[in-house]
């Protein structure tokens, strides 16, 4: 099969059309033939060798994956079919990760596809928004408080915003002057501008603070400011403080949800419902991984890159 990744950890350039052994679907697995994969910051880690895995090369990104399965393994039940359009949520390891025209996945981090939504739009869902849903549980604030989110504009800022307001929550977004109104469209209630000096305009906005902030931007102690005594920050890069004024830090780690079926599909069904909005920057084919990776490291995408496996 075809796949895409990295024998040797570099730039973009060292992303490279392999040819990958097929692979059978075991216990409690189910095979998914991929039609498109999303590209997130996470994906250039492992790429780069910011982020080593224990295994041999090579080493295929993509945590992001939408297709129709094509394989139960023994022991999944009669949740998923073969056939059925799905979401997966990927946990990359060496040769497995989304970046191939095949996945072997655990049957837990598989989902139905929202209905209506192709599978470009579908493949932008998971890895972003549960890691969305998790910083807004992390922060456990309550109907009426405010949550801040820096970095609104981004995939991963805009479902804290979406998610946040399905809950109750009064938002604060950060933007540059261009994107001031897709922030508002997402749900923001106030928009503030971008910067490494944020945290003084969300005390505009809020004097006391915010209760909770998830740093979608990865300011970190430079975001502490924003948040008031006793309140908390959600971070997405594994900073974890310290933070002083008795604020708690709480790092997000997707990998650790991947198997929360109830919640993967919970969020399946909100992008269903239109609560969650599936944005796609640019498709571009498979082979054209390496230019996915410099548009995304380059900054200012709005949505997801995806890619076409189809």
């Amino acid at each position: 099969m075809k796949a895409v990744g990295v024998t040797e950890f570099g730039g973009p350039e060292a992303l490279e059309v392999l040819d990958l052994p097929e692979s059978q679907a075991g216990q409690g697995e189910v095979r998914v033939r991929v039609h498109a994969a999303a590209v997130n910051p996470t994906d250039t880690v492992l790429r780069s060798g910011a982020r080593r895995l224990e295994s041999r090369p090579p080493y295929v990104p993509g945590m992001d994956a939408a297709g129709v399965i094509d394989q139960l393994g023994p022991g999944v039940g009669d949740r998923l079919t073969v056939g059925q359009q799905v979401v997966a949520l990927v946990v990359p390891s060496g040769a497995h990760g989304a970046y191939a025209e095949q996945i072997v996945v655990p049957a837990a981090s598989v989902v139905p596809a929202p209905k209506g939504a192709d599978f470009s739009a579908a493949a932008t869902l998971l890895m972003n928004a549960m890691t969305a849903r998790l910083a807004v549980d992390a922060l456990a604030l309550s109907r009426g408080e405010a949550l801040a989110v820096t970095g609104a504009a981004g995939a991963f800022g805009g479902d804290v915003i979406q998610l946040a307001k399905a809950d109750g929550l009064r938002v604060i977004g950060d933007a540059k002057p261009a994107d001031t109104a897709l922030v508002h469209e997402l749900g923001a209630d106030d928009v503030v501008e971008r910067g490494d000096d944020v945290a003084t305009r969300i005390r505009e906005v809020v004097p006391e603070g915010v209760p909770g902030l998830a740093d979608g931007a990865v300011l970190n102690e430079r975001a502490v400011p924003a948040v008031a005594d006793g309140g908390g920050i959600a971070t997405v890069r594994g900073w974890n403080g310290p933070a002083e004024r008795g604020i708690s830090v709480h790092p997000v780690m997707v990998a650790y949800s991947a198997t929360d079926t109830a919640a993967l599909d919970r969020l399946a069904r909100q992008a269903e419902d239109g609560v969650l909005s599936l944005r796609v920057a640019q498709v571009l084919p498979a082979e054209r991984a390496p230019e996915a990776h410099r548009l995304l490291e380059a900054g200012g995408t709005r949505g997801r890159l995806v890619l076409d496996f189809s």
